[in-house]
């Protein structure tokens, strides 16, 4: 399982009862799917602010993309945080799930990283590059290679681009799209990878120091706190997002990761 040993299999019980209150009392908790690594280290933090209003939040620890919302959907989850909007959609409509957006977290410049050259300018014709094969996060990285003058995509397609929707690539570059935690073991082997910065960083990775071509800072693909449709107006869940984007959690990033993400409430 991809689940960490926190097991969901049992329901959420007191959990969903807790989210109807509207004040706050002893025993008032959540479960929060998260990713490992640097995702779980912030919200160890933004545990430790809820605590003090009397908010218990269970971190439920994934290594994917796809089962923490798929566990929120049926219920064994409260809220996750791991995604950004765009992602959400096409989850949403791939699967007929029904979660929405409940708060901005933290924004992650997605780059672009390699072992054998210095500069995009290096790559040579034919070279393999990769990027993840999720829908979403495959358009983005196609875009971001798009805003490095390496291709061209058709007109209009925007965050739903694919590979098939290259009008122009000069250099002939191969496209080699895989699951978006193995591209950074697999960087030996192709040219350049495009790497969502949680994976690059829990692989040793430095955003600022290793990236060859980055996203800017003020890039749209915030990340963000999602629950099911209908909770995103109960107290609890507001509770929930102000312990979050609090000051504490803020400094955090600021101080131990401000080379690879920012805060996106700022």
């Amino acid at each position: 399982m991809v689940f960490a040993l926190t097991a969901i299999a049992a329901a959420c019980g007191n959990s969903n009862e807790n989210a109807n209150n509207s004040s706050p009392a002893a025993g008032d908790k959540l479960k929060i799917g998260v990713m490992a690594g640097v995702e779980e280290e912030i919200w160890k933090v933004a545990k430790e602010v809820a605590a003090k209003d009397n908010l218990d939040l269970e971190l439920v620890v994934f290594n994917d993309y796809v089962q923490p919302n798929k566990v929120l959907e049926d219920g064994q989850l409260d809220a996750n945080a791991f995604q950004h909007q765009p992602y959400l959609d096409e989850f949403n409509k791939s699967n007929g799930t029904h979660i929405v957006k409940l708060a901005d977290t933290i924004n992650y410049p997605i780059g672009v990283y390699s072992k054998k050259i210095k500069d995009l300018s290096e790559l040579k014709d034919g070279d393999t590059v990769g990027l993840p094969n999720d829908p979403t996060n495959g358009a983005r990285a196609l875009i971001l290679f798009q805003s490095a003058g390496l291709i061209k995509l058709k007109e209009g397609v925007g965050v739903t681009a694919t590979v098939r929707d290259i009008a122009e690539n000069p250099r002939n570059l191969k496209f080699k799209e895989l699951d978006a935690a193995f591209l950074p073991k697999a960087l030996g082997d192709l040219t350049a990878a495009v790497i969502n910065t949680n994976y690059a960083v829990d692989n040793g990775l430095s955003p600022t120091e290793d990236a060859i071509y980055r996203e800017p800072a003020d890039s749209p693909w915030v990340n963000i706190i999602a629950v099911r449709d209908g909770d995103q107006d109960k107290p609890i869940f507001q509770r929930l997002v102000k312990a979050f984007q609090s000051e504490e959690v803020k400094k955090f990033v600021t101080d131990n990761y401000s080379e690879s993400m920012v805060p996106a409430w700022q």
